[in-house]
């Protein structure tokens, strides 16, 4: 996969992508990130990407000529072009999974009060994180990639620790533990320690749903329970 990323502050999204899994993916070829500053774009001496809106108002607006000229020194035939902006798609896992699936992603970051309405005629995607405003679309862009690359076969070391994550399975993810056995009087479930890989599925399920349940009800309503789910169900909820 290639990935762009078009942003007024090329720092801001550098070191997170030097670092973990995002690091790792790019060492093993398996996912190309370029950065690309959006003012290498611009024609006038005083780099200027933004200008006063029309019609009056507060704030600077981005304009569309670096944007636009940026997009189309990288577009490929395959390009998503992604707009990071609080008036998109909210992300989830489900569009994480599409996107991790794709050639070629570009992310545009916004900032100040926008960008210039017209840019969005070229965008394939508007997407939100959340229902907040961010000082600009760099962090945005991070964790919409974070979540996506994670998802790219041979990413992760054990492909099965991605289908227990939250939200992956449709439910929050059940509790983990490690060493030590007790700490400050606080034990390890004794069912973890038995060897019983069969019991230990099982309570992790019933501790997933438990914990959807109580933290996310709305998350149930979305995915098909099986048998055992709802039997499991029935148990957490008589307590």
């Amino acid at each position: 996969m290639r990935i762009d990323i078009l942003t007024l502050f090329p720092d801001m999204v550098k070191g997170p992508l030097e670092e973990s899994i995002l690091k790792r993916a790019q060492e093993k070829g398996l996912v190309k990130i370029n950065v690309l500053d959006i003012r290498s774009f611009t024609h006038d001496k005083h780099r200027k990407a933004d200008d006063a809106p029309y019609g009056g108002g507060v704030g600077m607006v981005l304009k569309p000529e670096p944007i636009f000229e940026a997009v189309e020194s990288i577009k490929t035939r395959e390009a998503r072009i992604i707009l990071l902006t609080p008036q998109g798609k909210r992300f989830d896992q489900g569009m994480a999974k599409e996107l991790a699936k794709k050639k070629h992603l570009v992310f545009i970051c916004g900032h100040y009060e926008g960008v210039d309405e017209r840019i969005k005629g070229m965008v394939t995607d508007e997407i939100s994180i959340g229902d907040y405003v961010l000082t600009g679309g760099e962090l945005a862009a991070l964790v919409v990639i974070d979540a996506l690359v994670r998802l790219i076969p041979g990413v992760l070391g054990k492909e099965e620790s991605i289908l227990c994550d939250s939200f992956y399975s449709g439910l929050l993810d059940y509790p983990h533990y490690t060493r030590p056995e007790e700490y400050r009087g606080m034990r390890v479930p004794e069912v973890l320690l038995s060897g019983d890989h069969e019991r230990i599925a099982r309570w992790r399920r019933k501790e997933a749903l438990r914990r959807t349940l109580k933290r996310r009800p709305d998350l149930l309503k979305e995915i098909e329970l099986s048998g055992e789910d709802k039997g499991l169900l029935r148990e957490i909820e008589k307590g």
